[in-house]
């Protein structure tokens, strides 16, 4: 099981926040550092010093660490033309060594677009299966070759599909609830499939949609990686466990129900039942990204665990 380190900065959290637990997590041994790609804070978080870019922190962060791969989740597909995210996310993959995954999504949060003034368009299902087409395709293409691609929302006429990526593949993750058109996404685009905040029995059904359209698609369901992302409360005990969530404001029940929360026995216990359902890969969404010393009891006391 890997674990992944899963962070929310427009929570609130500025560029060096946001470095000191990268470097953390590749200190303790996780395998990879995420961030979410929103614009404006959600529920009753002041959102200070308010928000960064995804990208722009992914190649800081990129050229600061060594080791962990970076990524989205989920990059949103009304921030970027799928051209411009082509390049840039081929961009920070260079600059990483080859360590970055592209986690895209739809784009689903209104507010954050009314707020700095991004167009919110319809069909934004229609619109990401026409991106996914044009940024795998441009990195597909081969050198001295040109991409076009004639779509109801994107048209790209002779492109040179440049640059290219360290990656021979960049790793592309598509992630939801939706019963019938997130599953074939996947199946035609993704190499991991994400079940973002979802119980045992619904990611269970969820990557049961998504490994039969895999199958229906020609392509073995193996071949994809399946994963959640979970908030995450650890405590030695009661009192931290208690302390833990109220920092986040969050219900230690609650937590305990719907996340990861609870002693590091119970946590790996929880991690055994999403795994028994086919997740072999998990997000720990961490909140409070002022205690390290959470992190460092994830990683003495979950993580050894795991094997």
């Amino acid at each position: 099981m890997d674990l992944r380190i899963f962070t929310e900065p427009q929570q609130g959290a500025s560029y060096d926040t946001l470095l000191r637990v990268a470097k953390a997590t590749e200190d303790l041994g996780f395998d990879a550092f995420f961030r979410s790609d929103h614009y404006l804070r959600m529920g009753g978080a002041d959102g200070l010093p308010g928000p960064t870019d995804a990208w722009i922190t992914l190649a800081g962060l990129a050229r600061e660490t060594k080791r962990i791969r970076l990524g989205t989740l989920m990059t949103a597909g009304t921030f970027r033309l799928p051209g411009v995210l082509a390049i840039q996310v081929a961009q920070v993959d260079q600059m990483s060594g080859g360590r970055i995954e592209l986690g895209l999504g739809a784009g689903w949060f209104e507010e954050e677009h009314k707020a700095y003034g991004i167009p919110f368009p319809a069909e934004r299902l229609a619109r990401l299966e026409e991106q996914l087409a044009i940024v795998t395709g441009l990195w597909a293409t081969q050198p001295g070759a040109t991409f076009d691609y004639a779509g109801v929302h994107y048209q790209v006429e002779n492109s040179p599909a440049l640059p290219k990526p360290v990656q021979e593949k960049i790793p592309v993750l598509i992630g939801g609830h939706g019963a019938k058109r997130t599953p074939r996404l996947a199946a035609r685009y993704a190499d991991e499939f994400n079940m973002p905040f979802a119980s045992i029995a619904d990611s269970e059904r969820q990557f049961g949609r998504v490994r039969a359209a895999a199958e229906e698609a020609g392509r073995a369901p193996g071949d994809l990686v399946y994963s959640n992302a979970l908030v995450v409360c650890v405590g030695k005990d009661d009192a931290e466990v208690a302390r833990r969530a109220a920092a986040i404001g969050r219900d230690v029940a609650e937590l305990k129900a719907n996340g990861l929360a609870g002693s590091p026995d119970e946590v790996v216990e929880r991690i055994a039942a999403y795994e028994a359902v086919g997740s072999s890969r998990l997000y720990l969404q961490l909140l409070d990204l002022g205690d390290l010393e959470h992190l460092e009891l994830i990683s003495s006391r979950v993580q050894t665990q795991l094997g």
